[in-house]
């Protein structure tokens, strides 16, 4: 039985100043493939997925998060999610329109409870692609995205309520209480989680490569090119994925993991792990030390794009 009319997540748009630099990171470093451009657009796909682009760079006088867009079963779970959210009070940006975005298909935008624009859409063309060979180093495809709350409880209650994802699993700080809440609209243990911020704000995207070595090879990788590693590489407890941390060249943190754990619907019950204990935030124990800088560089700049659609 479905547990949401969300099935999964499409893509995750962002606007830079830096534009140039920051499609080249995607390009020749990221392991990415550019699939279109327009007047400062750029569309990336992951060789591996069907999805027609799962990032996309526009550039921006200021930085910020233009769009998270999901998924969907079809033009008929659009309407009627659209009429609801707009019965409950949720702001639309659009109305369901036939997209003109590349693979088409038909959605609607609205505003969450924090002022980010989010899509929903169905019948989305289908892009060809192809299996990720042993060995290859590149992202099979997105696997989630984190963001920043100030009232990561409100944010937690928006989707729950709105767009019926249902809580996988909690991390809670001895002195700060429940930091992060992890967030699925399917029986992959999340695609969407909340983190407690100062600000609203992206957290990270995170990327999934085909297997470990192919994860170590591409965490390697970017190490020997320079880019700024934050954290890993480890192992998380929740959802029991490896994680590999870097900024890209605009500050936004992005992540190589691999094998998310997928969930039991039927006998999963949420877990609250306590952060003091070591193998909460890396079971093996390789990653280097949590620490505070990494914290604050995950806040990120607060989004100056809140309650502002995009104009693409």
């Amino acid at each position: 039985m479905p547990i949401s009319p969300i099935t999964h997540l499409r893509h995750v748009d962002v606007a830079v100043p830096d534009y140039g630099t920051q499609v080249e990171f995607y390009a020749k470093h990221w392991g990415l493939t550019e699939v279109g451009h327009d007047s400062g657009i750029t569309y990336f796909a992951a060789e591996g997925s069907p999805e027609q682009y799962i990032i996309r760079v526009r550039r921006a006088g200021d930085k910020r998060l233009d769009l998270v867009s999901f998924g969907a079963a079809d033009h008929e779970t659009v309407d009627q999610l659209a009429q609801r959210l707009a019965s409950e009070g949720i702001r639309l940006v659009t109305e369901p329109v036939t997209l003109q975005t590349p693979g088409g298909g038909y959605g609607f935008r609205f505003f969450d409870i924090d002022g980010r624009t989010v899509e929903v859409s169905a019948d989305v063309e289908v892009r060809a692609h192809r299996r990720i060979e042993e060995k290859e180093d590149i992202p099979v495809r997105l696997s989630h995205v984190v963001l920043n709350s100030p009232k990561p409880e409100r944010t937690l209650a928006f989707y729950e309520t709105h767009l019926g994802f249902r809580l996988s699993d909690t991390l809670n700080h001895p002195e700060m209480g429940d930091i992060f809440y992890f967030m699925r609209c399917s029986p992959q243990h999340h695609s969407m989680a909340i983190a407690r911020g100062p600000h609203t704000s992206l957290q990270h995207v995170s990327f999934e490569l085909r297997g470990i070595d192919e994860y170590m090879r591409g965490t390697g990788r970017l190490i020997r090119a320079g880019w700024k590693k934050l954290w890993g590489p480890g192992r998380h407890r929740a959802g029991e994925n490896t994680f590999s941390y870097f900024l890209d060249p605009s500050g936004n943190t992005m992540e190589y993991t691999t094998e998310l754990e997928i969930l039991d619907e039927d006998a999963w019950h949420p877990h609250v792990y306590d952060t003091a204990e070591p193998a909460t935030q890396d079971v093996w124990g390789t990653a280097n030390p949590y620490e505070d800088w990494i914290t604050r560089e995950m806040f990120n700049d607060p989004d100056k794009g809140l309650f502002v659609s995009p104009p693409v």
